[in-house]
């Protein structure tokens, strides 16, 4: 039989802790932030794929960003019509991918994107941590 603390654990969803896109840092995951979509450029478009059961494959990069900073976000097939320049979204257990030694923001398949009201505030466009290059550096055993 489970005691009240281990039902209580159960059924009790956490709740979120929103972080704000200037804490974001290379290899973290399990972010949720409210961002604004600034602009979208699509990248990718290619038609019928290898397999039929694949579809097709649209990938856009959109730089989001709310009034801390600004990154770009890799939107994925239909997170591309989701992601329209001006829209306010919450990226759900969204994570830090580097391309380049720039830092990419993404919602893999454990994530969620969900449309949310007009946010009430400015995007920091000059604070854009894609911009920053990082190098990797080897930490060796000594």
């Amino acid at each position: 039989m489970a005691t009240a603390g281990q039902q209580q654990g159960q059924g009790a969803k956490r709740q979120p802790v929103f972080t704000k896109v200037d804490q974001l840092k290379p290899g973290t995951s399990g972010h949720t932030l409210v961002v604004k979509v600034v602009n979208s450029n699509t990248v990718v478009q290619k038609g019928r794929a290898a397999s039929s059961h694949l579809g097709h494959t649209r990938v856009a990069e959109c730089l989001v960003g709310d009034d801390t900073a600004s990154v770009v976000f890799t939107a994925r097939n239909e997170q591309v019509d989701l992601l329209k320049p001006g829209a306010t979204v919450i990226l759900r257990n969204a994570k830090i991918d580097m391309f380049k030694g720039c830092m990419r923001l993404a919602v893999d398949k454990w994530g969620r994107i969900e449309v949310a009201e007009p946010a009430n505030f400015g995007v920091k466009e000059d604070n854009n941590l894609s911009m920053v290059e990082y190098e990797l550096v080897n930490v060796g055993e000594e």
